[in-house]
């Protein structure tokens, strides 16, 4: 190998290396900070202060909101339930149905009951469901 060849070489390899942890860092999404923590983790609980405007619609039975990646509804007067709001199959948001008394997702019919399981696909997969404990106005989703 030549000299200038050997060089130039030398020179590319080293550029790379030098610009490889750049890279590589550029891969990462960058958005740590904005994924929810997964209440499902100890220390991660989420509180919905229910005299809050912002969770109005939870103050009627059949009512709905979402909060980070969960939906929490109201199924009757003291009960409350949370499931995961991103569908298994292809990852839309489910809505959930008071009238029906299921969860479906509006990108490909799949249904889920309230306890997150498949009622019928495409999904595979059940739905994550919550832990909620009311205490007062507050609701715990753990």
């Amino acid at each position: 190998m030549e000299r200038k060849e050997f060089i130039k070489k030398f020179a590319y390899a080293g550029s790379i290396l030098l610009t490889a942890p750049v890279i590589f860092s550029a891969c990462s999404d960058g958005d740590e900070d904005l994924v929810p923590d997964d209440p499902n983790e100890p220390g991660n609980d989420l509180t919905i202060d229910l005299s809050s405007s912002a969770y109005a619609d939870l103050g009627t039975i059949g009512g709905s909101v979402y909060e980070n990646d969960i939906m929490i509804f109201r199924t009757s007067e003291s009960s409350y339930l949370a499931l995961s709001k991103i569908c298994t199959h292809q990852g839309c948001t489910v809505a959930y149905s008071h009238e029906n008394g299921d969860v479906l997702c509006p990108c490909h019919a799949s249904r889920f009951s309230t306890s997150g399981n498949v009622l019928n696909g495409p999904a595979t997969t059940s739905l994550k469901k919550y832990n909620v404990q009311k205490d007062g106005d507050i609701l715990t989703i753990s």
